[in-house]
C-alpha cells in the first residue's frame, strides 16, 4: 500500500481495529511483526486485500466484487463486511489506465503510459446546487499501445477535512460514501458503460469502467481514440472545498469548470503541488465570468507533466469578511483570521512542541500538511496585504505536526520540513512583527540577523540553509511557533504589543542599513 498507493501510516492503521500507527511504522522499519491470525485476518477484510495474499481462503467480501450493469443506481451487496477509512489530501478524481504493455513514442505524439492509452482531452466541470456537488468527466482517450483496451480505472475520493484527518476519519466511519448516492453513469461514445468494484472504501471508491455492456463490447483498439464521459454526484456533507485533478495518464490537454451560485460570492484559487512537497499557486490564472445568477470558473493547461496536481480551491464569502483588517473598524483583526481558519491565541495547540514528521515513510502526510498550509496561505492573503512576507505554521491551522511554509516579500515560497536553528549571529536587530494568530496587534521583537537551519526533504535528507536579515526574521518566527513559542515570549522585558491601529508599518518591508 505504501509502495504502489503512497498511503500513509495512518491511513493504514486506521481501519483495522487493533492495530496502531506507531505499530505499523515499527512494522515498516522492521522493528515488529504480525503473528496473530486473527490480526491478519482483520487486516485482510480492513484494507480489502484478497485472502489469497495471506494464503487464506477467499474472504466472504470477495464474491461481493461483481460487474455493474447501467442504468439505475447500483448498491454493494448486503454483507460485504466494513470498509475503511481512506485519508486523502482533497475530493479528487485521479484517473488511472488499464494494466497493459508500453509502446515506443510515436512521432508527434506523447508517449503512451501503461496500457498505451494517452489523454487527448480532460475536461472536468463541477456544478454546486442545492447543497450537493455535481461532477463531470469527459476525456478522450487514444490508444497508442498495440494491444486493445478494455477498461479504464477511474477513483472518487473525497476529505471534507483536510489537514483534520481523525475528524474525516469519524465522518467517512459513520456516514461512509455509498454506491447508491454516488448515482455513478458512464458513456462511451454512445454506448453506456458497464462497471467493476476495484476500492470499496468509505471515503474513496475506484471502479473498472468497462468498455462492454449487456449487449455487446467495444474494445478501444490499437490507433483509436474514443470519448468517454462520466458523472456523480456527493453531498455537501462530504465534500470539501476543494476540487483535484491528479496527472496519472500522459496528457495533452486538461481544463476544470467550476458552476457556483453567485449569490454565494465564490472565490476560487488554484495550487499546484509536486512529488517533493513543495505547494505554489498556478502558473496560468483562474479566469471568472458572471453569468445570470452563477459565477463560472476555468482554468486550463496544456501538456502537464506526469504526477502533476492540481488544486482548484473555494470560499463562500458570503459568509466570510472582505476587509481589509489593519483598517478594520466593525470586525477585529483576529476575528477575521478565525473566519478563515486561522488557530487564535489561548488554544492549547499553540504552546505545544509540533511532532516531527518520520521521512520518507510519512511523505504523503507531510504533503498533505504542506497542502493545507498553502490554502491557508491564500486565504490569509485575500485579507491583507503583506508586504515584509508572511509565514504560517502546522499548529497554526491546528495540525500539531513540524511544518511551516513562509512566502518571501518578492513571492518565492520556501517550505520547511522537522526545522531547527542549530546557530545564530551575534549581530541582532529589533523590528515590529505581527502574528496571525493574535493580528490585532504588533510587538517589537529582537532577532538574529543571520540564522542556520536544519531541515528535511520530502526524501529525508537533511539540509543546512543559511537566511539573513528580513527572511530570517520571518523563518525564526515560524520556528518558534513549531517550539511552541510566541513572539511575545521574545520580546524584551518591560515591552508590551501596540494596537494594530496605532502601527504605521503595514504593506511596507523592514528596513536594513546593510
Amino acid at each position: 500500500m505504501k509502495k504502489y498507493d503512497g498511503a500513509s501510516q495512518n491511513r493504514i492503521a486506521s481501519p483495522v481495529e487493533g492495530l496502531s500507527q506507531s505499530r505499523v511504522s515499527r512494522i515498516m522499519q522492521g522493528e515488529d511483526h504480525i503473528a496473530r491470525l486473527s490480526l491478519i485476518e482483520r487486516i485482510t477484510d480492513a484494507l480489502r486485500i484478497p485472502g489469497s495474499y495471506f494464503h487464506l481462503a477467499a474472504r466472504p467480501w470477495e464474491a461481493a466484487r461483481d460487474v455493474r450493469e447501467p442504468p439505475g443506481p447500483p448498491t454493494v451487496p448486503a454483507g460485504s463486511g466494513p470498509t475503511p477509512v481512506a485519508h486523502v489530501a482533497t475530493p479528487s478524481v485521479d484517473p488511472a489506465p488499464a494494466p497493459g504493455p508500453v509502446v515506443a513514442e510515436s512521432p508527434g505524439r506523447l508517449p503512451p503510459g501503461p496500457g498505451g492509452l494517452v489523454v487527448e482531452e480532460d475536461r472536468a466541470e463541477l456544478r454546486y446546487d442545492d447543497s450537493m456537488y455535481v461532477a463531470h468527466q469527459r476525456r478522450r482517450l487514444l490508444n497508442a499501445g498495440s494491444e486493445p483496451v478494455t477498461r479504464y480505472l477511474m477513483r472518487i475520493s473525497v476529505d471534507r477535512f483536510p489537514g483534520d484527518p481523525e475528524r474525516s476519519a469519524r465522518l467517512y466511519r459513520s456516514d461512509p460514501l455509498r454506491w447508491e448516492d454516488l448515482q455513478l453513469s458512464a458513456h462511451c461514445g454512445g454506448e453506456q458503460m458497464a462497471w467493476q468494484v476495484k476500492t470499496d472504501w468509505d471515503a474513496l471508491k475506484e471502479v473498472w469502467l468497462l468498455f462492454e455492456n449487456s449487449r455487446g463490447r467495444f474494445p478501444l483498439y490499437p490507433g483509436e481514440s474514443a470519448w468517454i464521459n462520466y458523472s456523480y454526484q456527493v453531498s455537501r456533507e462530504k465534500w470539501g472545498p476543494w476540487f483535484q485533478r491528479a496527472v496519472r495518464v500522459p496528457t495533452s490537454f486538461l481544463s476544470v469548470r467550476l458552476d457556483f451560485p453567485a449569490e454565494l460570492d465564490p472565490v476560487v484559487w488554484g495550487m499546484e503541488t509536486s512529488m517533493t512537497a513543495d505547494a505554489f499557486p498556478l502558473r496560468t490564472a483562474v479566469a471568472r465570468t458572471d453569468s445570470g445568477d452563477r459565477r463560472i470558473f476555468t482554468w486550463s493547461t496544456t501538456e502537464p507533466p506526469l504526477h502533476a496536481r492540481y488544486r482548484l480551491e473555494w470560499n463562500f464569502r458570503a459568509t466570510v469578511p472582505e476587509r481589509d483588517p489593519a483598517t478594520e473598524t466593525g470586525t477585529r483583526p483576529s476575528d477575521q483570521m478565525a473566519a478563515v481558519g486561522i488557530v487564535q491565541e489561548g488554544e492549547a495547540i499553540l504552546r505545544q512542541p509540533a511532532r516531527p514528521f518520520a521521512l520518507p515513510n510519512e511523505a504523503e502526510d507531510a504533503r498533505r500538511v504542506v497542502a493545507e498550509l498553502s490554502s491557508a496561505l491564500e486565504r490569509v492573503s485575500a485579507l491583507h496585504t503583506f508586504g515584509k512576507g508572511l509565514g504560517i505554521a502546522a499548529p497554526q491551522v491546528g495540525i500539531n505536526r513540524a511544518a511551516a511554509i513562509v512566502r518571501t516579500a518578492g513571492g518565492d515560497t520556501l517550505t520547511l520540513l522537522n526545522p531547527s536553528v542549530i546557530e545564530t549571529s551575534r549581530e541582532t536587530d529589533e523590528q515590529y512583527e505581527g502574528c496571525l494568530s493574535f493580528f490585532d496587534v504588533r510587538g517589537l521583537v529582537p532577532r538574529p540577523l543571520e540564522l542556520h537551519v536544519e531541515h528535511t526533504d520530502i526524501d529525508g535528507n537533511r539540509h543546512i540553509t543559511v537566511y539573513r536579515q528580513g527572511l530570517a526574521r520571518l523563518v525564526a518566527h515560524e520556528i518558534d511557533h513549531l517550539h511552541g513559542q510566541l513572539y511575545t515570549d521574545r520580546m524584551r522585558a518591560g515591552t508590551t504589543p501596540i494596537p494594530v491601529e496605532q502601527y504605521r508599518g503595514t504593506g511596507s518591508a523592514w528596513s536594513y542599513n546593510r
